[in-house]
């Protein structure tokens, strides 16, 4: 065991300087390994879809952005998650709203092109938001989930200039071609429009 004494605290001093002089340009950083979080609405956590799910683009450089395309899941959130995720599935959304309490999950970025309208012109012209339910269940489009998918959409259509009306937030059943009905009848269309207004 060494024993403190003059030399002992002056080569522990020398030691503490010369640590001091090392530029923090060559000490790792404390935050190595954590990423910022790769969400485009600052409210959603970021679930990725798998990726051969999308397309990777640069958007809207790459292609304008139109629409806000409304979907209804006809599945669990859970589920869909695992959806988007699977490779298999060849399907995404950029967002999917929890019913319950109106969570956001981001799964594709917004530059990249998700596989939601069944119409690939329509998907790289637009963001799809997926919410859980079902279009015959009207329980599941709760206060929560439209407040919350209403202020997504607000930002997004802030962010890229669209204007928040029926002509650039539309159903997945108003894609030309699809066979899809959601958000279905139960979807409460002069609602949601007046809290993405006011969001």
């Amino acid at each position: 065991m060494e024993r403190a004494g003059p030399t002992t605290t002056r080569r522990r001093f020398l030691k503490g300087a010369a640590l001091a002089a090392v530029p923090y340009a060559l000490l790792p950083d404390p935050r190595a390994g954590a990423q910022a979080p790769a969400v485009d609405y600052p409210a959603a956590e970021w679930q990725p879809a798998g990726t051969s799910n999308y397309t990777a683009s640069n958007r809207p450089r790459t292609y304008p952005l139109d629409y806000v395309i409304i979907h209804v899941t006809q599945e669990t959130y859970p589920n869909t998650l695992s959806i988007f995720q699977n490779p298999q599935k060849q399907v995404s959304a950029h967002y999917l709203v929890r019913s319950a309490d109106g969570h956001v999950a981001q799964c594709v970025r917004e530059a990249d092109i998700a596989w939601h309208a069944g119409n690939w012109d329509y998907n790289t012209c637009s963001i799809g938001i997926e919410h859980e339910g079902w279009v015959d269940q009207p329980a599941y489009f709760t206060d929560a989930l439209y407040e919350q998918s209403a202020r997504l959409t607000a930002a997004i259509c802030t962010r890229y200039g669209l204007p928040k009306d029926r002509a650039h937030i539309i159903g997945h059943y108003e894609v030309p071609g699809t066979d899809h009905t959601d958000p279905g009848p139960n979807w409460d269309w002069t609602r949601y429009l007046r809290l993405v207004n006011f969001a």
